[in-house]
């Protein structure tokens, strides 16, 4: 037939332009800049559809990768009457993340009690309570410059966070399971009771 032969000498030079474009899609470099490529059985939920800068390097951390997790999401700062609850929150997470839970850390400054650098932050969580859930670059978590995460956990608990260390308890379906305020240790007994219940879901 007219033309075959030529048609088929174009087939090597088109796979390999379809490996390279291939290759270049889940390059760890593109995965990161945008919303992770979905794995079967796996759809990220609206709550987790952002992405942070991890607080150590700035590096953007896509949430979708908690799908399925039980989280605690919690606004965290260094000069506060609460800070020594990361040391309950990072033992809450050491205890239970075999199950699926992992506490997330938003250092802020909208109540005037972190003002440090994220460098700065990053030593000092790690350096005074051995901090090592995921946390992430500093935010705004209320107001008109609330981040998008925080206005969707506002509007869908009735709650925006009225001091450091407000908490949102969000189930591995993705919805918000429970808030709880600052005066809420990690520690307290119905927060671990929901943590618990909330570990048991599938």
């Amino acid at each position: 037939m007219p033309g075959f032969p030529h048609f088929f000498s174009r087939i090597p030079a088109f796979c390999a332009g379809a490996i390279t474009v291939l290759s270049l899609l889940t390059s760890p470099a593109v995965q990161a800049q945008g919303t992770p490529i979905p794995t079967a059985g796996a759809t990220c939920p609206p709550l987790l559809q952002h992405t942070f800068p991890r607080l150590q390097d700035e590096k953007p951390q896509p949430l979708c990768q908690y799908t399925g997790k039980v989280l605690l999401i919690v606004n965290t700062a260094s000069y506060c009457g609460f800070t020594s609850q990361y040391k309950g929150l990072e033992a809450l997470n050491a205890k239970y993340k075999d199950r699926g839970l992992v506490v997330l850390g938003f250092p802020s400054n909208d109540f005037a009690q972190e003002t440090g650098s994220n460098t700065q932050i990053a030593d000092f969580c790690e350096n005074t309570f051995g901090v090592k859930f995921p946390m992430f670059a500093k935010t705004s978590v209320t107001g008109e410059q609330a981040s998008p995460l925080f206005r969707q956990l506002a509007a869908q608990s009735g709650q925006k966070p009225r001091w450091n260390f407000y908490k949102y308890l969000i189930g591995r379906n993705g919805q918000i399971a429970g808030s709880y305020g600052s005066m809420t240790s990690p520690e307290d007994r119905t927060l671990v009771r929901d943590i618990e219940k909330q570990l048991l879901g599938k």
